[in-house]
């Protein structure tokens, strides 16, 4: 349930044999409402749902956005499932930032599934979250085949009586619509800086900190493990980055490893940071760390002198890097 909405809760199911009860108050009088993944709530998203909170403003219908857990593909084509932008509760920390009054999160099933984009608008969309206007991006598609694009829609809400309104696509500075696909290519691909146009903000993970080996205490450089995150999550190529990190202590500049720890011969994969200036507790706490420049590869080094040689130009050149983000080139 995102804070700082009126209070929407997930729903508790949109099978043949939900129940009604989709966590709305009652007595709405109808609503206004977006249907989709949101997966990132990029640029082109939040004009979604900044229309949708205007909309709302003028027609005094309630905002409700309605979106699904888990994507449609993990139960439609699991070999097609893309990872994910926005994983877990990600997605609903930068809803908190919109408008919207409530946010829906109908269990995407196999019965669910099944439902064509008539049952869909019939039997959800009007009947249970009395929608009185759709609003959708220009590519949108729901209901088996995703069958239920602008045009159906369109000619449902002729027939049904609800309005439709088709919010035109945000390009992004290479001109082109921005999408989730593209911003997914961007991050495999390493160009945060393209990731970031889309989004909107920095590319981020979170996750709550865990105990580690303690070695960066020793090396002079004290570090904050995080825990891995879903293995839906879609993370950029392993290296070392210039960071920012949101924490319970406030927010810091740092440099984050992503990846193994080669030296100490460790394989597995680690997100482990370091935050200029932070003292404390972290064990426990929840940590958002958003990627502003990768910085190098990840390396093996000869011993800890060498690593720690590397780790003074790191936080150099991670300093550089964030300074000039924060300039805003």
């Amino acid at each position: 349930m995102p804070e700082g909405t009126k209070g929407a809760k997930g729903a508790k199911g949109a099978g043949r044999d939900a129940p009604d009860d989709m966590g709305l108050p009652p007595g709405l009088g109808g609503t206004v409402l977006t249907v989709g993944t949101f997966d990132g709530v990029h640029r082109g998203h939040r004009l979604v749902l900044a229309r949708l909170a205007a909309r709302s403003s003028e027609t005094g219908l309630a905002s409700v956005l309605v979106t699904f857990s888990p994507h449609p593909l993990e139960i439609v084509n699991p070999a097609a499932a893309p990872l994910l932008l926005t994983a877990g509760e990600e997605k609903t920390e930068v809803l908190v930032e919109s408008r919207i009054d409530y946010a829906v999160v109908l269990p995407f099933t196999p019965s669910l599934a099944a439902y064509n984009a008539e049952q869909f608008v019939d039997e959800v969309l009007l009947r249970r979250l009395g929608m009185r206007e759709l609003l959708v991006g220009h590519d949108h598609g729901f209901g088996r085949g995703r069958a239920g694009d602008v045009e159906v829609l369109k000619a449902l809400g002729t027939v049904r009586g609800f309005g439709v309104d088709v919010v035109p696509p945000v390009q992004g500075r290479d001109g082109r619509p921005i999408s989730s696909t593209s911003i997914r290519r961007s991050i495999a691909g390493g160009d945060l800086a393209h990731a970031a146009d889309g989004l909107g903000r920095p590319y981020s993970v979170s996750g709550f900190v865990v105990r580690g080996a303690g070695r960066g205490r020793l090396l002079g450089y004290r570090t904050i493990n995080i825990g891995a995150p879903s293995p839906r999550k879609l993370l950029p190529p392993e290296g070392v980055y210039a960071i920012r990190a949101e924490t319970t202590n406030g927010s810091f500049e740092g440099m984050m490893n992503l990846g193994p720890r080669p030296t100490f011969g460790e394989s597995a994969v680690a997100l482990e940071a370091h935050l200029f200036g932070a003292e404390g507790d972290w064990y426990g706490s929840r940590v958002r760390v958003d990627f502003i420049a990768r910085l190098r590869d990840t390396k093996k080094f000869s011993g800890p002198d060498e690593l720690v040689k590397q780790l003074g130009r790191d936080e150099q050149m991670a300093r550089v890097m964030i300074g000039r983000a924060r300039a805003g080139y």
